[in-house]
């Protein structure tokens, strides 16, 4: 197994992940399988009870894990199915020692950070790293390690140190280290500066770890006497590098690295030269030069709660993108803030509410995304019963798909107080309510998660055909509160269809109102599952 650390300094955010992900597809089209790995040094379990605020959207796997977006970037790029595992967290590892400590297999020894701790993280990513993720039998031929966050922060010493004693354990000629790190560029002098790149490899070879790549930064290609003075203080050969500037999105970041042979470099450091075929990324170099020559536009409006966070809702706006290139047309998402459509919001700020609905109102689509609690609430049940009432394709994800039918319970059943037990626990018309197995005292971990069966029960829907008229769909899910069996009659019989349930029939996972051309809600994430080449079936829609 040859594993390749791909670490970050100067300043968090600079696009480790992103990095990581590209570094796998350019040693995929060399022929060779991968895995991934990505430990988040903070102490949470997981990332299920993360603001997106502070973290980005959760993404959830097939097993129901619930982990940070960049394992999303792996899985998409590399068209890998990640487990649980494949998230290392500090509340994970901590937990894990504490638990067998408490079994006694430490035999009465003081457990400490270092051996314990550190042995943990190496047993982990040993044992993670064997497991195939492709679809293939037998581990792959390289594991992609991210660490989180920046070089120098005190959470990640011990993954630091264990990942010291890492690459002596399985030999430098099977470890690779790429740096992440910044080369800004000050505006008074317009000199790209290596000082920051240079404390942060000081910083890192102090550490026990020595680079053996840098991935740099910047708003431009490096200049050779940057590049030639980097080699010098970093003890990084200039030919291993290469610089990371902007493009305008991320799928050109795999062709940036084979422009600088970046894989070569790693394959040389491996001694599989001789092995790797000769790199192709024909199919992906296309699909990139297709997506920065779309001139049409298509308007998708976004109607949620975090739209100053575009993160927040990272997997939609993928899958999206995707959906949109094979349509050949240029994706333009409208965030419009669920609040301001609500009136209280034209009594207070009626710019922000006239723009808010100008927007929706100009839109090709309406898509409502998952979230939780109240706050916009009325707002996309507004945004919902424009896009019904207007023929306006609308999609509607997880509390979306709950919005579309609390929305025709009120406007077409007249049944002005229908609510979920979300946000009215009182509420006398339930239209949505708490799942009979969740829980109301622990957060982590207690929802409806991970890749679940849905039945399509009514086979000539828009649905069903958009999915190739197959029998049922694994689509990932993460919910606690589901459509009120009980109420599903009375919405049919007034003409919702509840196309796709689960295997119980009990469970609603797909609505559609027949009449309209497309007004479609489910409970699940199809965005999870959306990939570059194989766009998600619900966001491919081509409408007239």
């Amino acid at each position: 197994m040859k594993y390749v650390l791909v670490t970050g300094g100067v300043v968090s955010g600079l696009g480790k992940g992103v990095t990581a992900s590209s570094i796998g597809l350019i040693l995929q089209a060399c022929g060779l399988r991968v895995t991934s790995i990505k430990i988040d040094p903070y102490l949470n379990t997981d990332a299920g009870t993360m603001s997106p605020f502070e973290h980005g959207e959760v993404f959830v796997l097939d097993d129901g894990g619930e982990v940070d977006l960049d394992l999303g970037n792996y899985e998409r790029f590399l068209d890998l199915t990640l487990t649980r595992d494949n998230n290392i967290t500090t509340g994970k590892i901590y937990q894990s020692v504490i638990d067998r400590e408490r079994k006694g297999d430490y035999l009465g020894k003081t457990v400490q950070v270092v051996p314990h701790i550190t042995d943990a993280i190496q047993e982990w990513i040993e044992r993670v790293a064997m497991v195939p993720v492709d679809g293939k039998e037998g581990p792959a031929d390289v594991c992609v390690i991210e660490l989180g966050g920046t070089i120098g922060d005190i959470e990640s010493m011990p993954f630091i140190e264990a990942l010291g004693q890492f690459s002596y354990r399985v030999g430098l000629e099977n470890f690779c280290l790429i740096h992440v790190s910044l080369v800004p560029v000050l505006n008074v002098v317009g000199e790209q500066k290596t000082k920051p790149t240079q404390h942060s490899v000081r910083v890192l070879r102090g550490q026990g770890l020595t680079p053996n790549i840098l991935a740099c930064r910047s708003t431009k290609p490096l200049e050779d006497n940057v590049k030639a003075k980097l080699a010098q203080f970093c003890h990084v050969p200039a030919e291993n590098i290469v610089t990371l500037y902007d493009v305008p999105n991320i799928w050109h970041i795999p062709l940036l690295l084979r422009d600088q042979n970046a894989h070569e470099a790693i394959l040389k450091g491996f001694n599989l030269l001789g092995v790797a075929r000769e790199l192709n990324l024909r199919e992906w170099t296309a699909r990139t030069e297709i997506s920065a020559n779309l001139h049409d536009p298509v308007r998708i409006a976004m109607v949620g709660k975090y739209t100053g966070l575009s993160d927040a809702y990272l997997s939609v706006l993928k899958a999206l993108l995707h959906a949109s290139v094979a349509c050949r047309r240029k994706l333009v998402v409208d965030w419009v803030a669920a609040g301001d459509l609500e009136d209280v919001t034209a009594e207070k700020a009626p710019e922000a509410y006239k723009a808010a609905w100008d927007l929706l109102k100009g839109a090709d689509g309406v898509l409502v995304p998952g979230g939780f609690g109240d706050r916009g609430v009325q707002g996309k049940i507004l945004a919902a019963k424009y896009a019904r009432e207007n023929k306006v394709p609308y999609l509607g994800i997880c509390l979306g798909m709950q919005i579309a039918v609390i929305e025709f319970a009120r406007s077409v059943l007249g049944i002005a107080d229908a609510n979920s037990t979300e946000f009215d626990s009182e509420t006398t018309s339930p239209c949505v309510i708490f799942m009979p197995e969740g829980s109301k005292t622990h957060m982590g971990g207690t929802m409806r998660l991970g890749s679940r069966k849905t039945y399509f029960k009514v086979t000539d829907c828009k649905s069903a055909k958009l999915y190739g008229n197959v029998a049922f769909v694994d689509e990932r899910h993460r919910h606690r509160y589901e459509v009120n069996p009980d109420m599903i009659s009375q919405l049919e019989n007034a003409g919702l269809s509840f196309v796709g349930r689960d295997e119980t029939g009990r469970r609603m996972e797909i609505v559609e109102l027949p009449a309209h051309p497309y007004f479609v809600g489910v409970q699940f994430h199809p965005e999870y599952k959306s990939r570059p080449g194989k766009p998600s079936a619900l966001f491919l829609v081509r409408h007239p």
